[in-house]
């Protein structure tokens, strides 16, 4: 009779903490989609026109617009990834920090700037390779406030080299 009832209980115990899982893994599950559908809300100019739309985006944007606290964004979006008609993507890359525009307009994402960089990288003739200080006058014209410095910096993140360096590869005999 104590061992059926010991058994009893640990079936008991067992069920209970199985219990508590499924409701802990639903739990979860809601808080992922919660927060993927709030990125998406906020990213759609980059859903519909890719990274060149893409808009700064802070952990606290999320939080505040699904009221949860910042800390729980940011766990949930930890090494957690979103298949998109655009390919597939890390929770945390959507979330940039924000540059300037010139006119006082929207401020622009730092993953669409170094877009913009290599674009204009990739597009430059073997004759007229662009100096950083090129970059900026450009970016500037297109209403992006960025200094020397970070093109630099966000042009050596995307592994990209120097002007010199750059001329020196175009120029070489093929």
């Amino acid at each position: 009779v104590a061992h059926g009832k010991q058994a009893k209980n640990f079936i008991s115990d067992c069920v209970s903490q199985a219990n508590w899982l499924v409701k802990a893994l639903d739990q979860r599950a809601r808080t992922i989609l919660k927060v993927s559908i709030e990125i998406v809300k906020q990213q759609e100019r980059f859903f519909d026109h890719g990274v060149r739309f893409m808009r700064p985006l802070i952990l606290k944007d999320i939080a505040d617009e699904i009221e949860m606290h910042e800390s729980t964004v940011s766990r949930v979006t930890n090494n957690k990834f979103m298949a998109t008609p655009r390919g597939m993507f890390e929770l945390k890359y959507f979330f940039s920090s924000s540059i300037s525009s010139v006119y006082g307009g929207e401020a622009h994402s730092a993953e669409s700037v170094k877009f913009r960089i290599k674009e204009l990288i990739d597009e430059e003739a073997p004759k007229k390779i662009l100096s950083d200080d090129k970059l900026v006058v450009i970016l500037k014209d297109e209403g992006i406030d960025i200094a020397r410095r970070t093109v630099a910096k966000y042009r050596e993140a995307l592994r990209l080299g120097s002007s010199v360096q750059r001329r020196r590869a175009k120029n070489l005999p093929k």
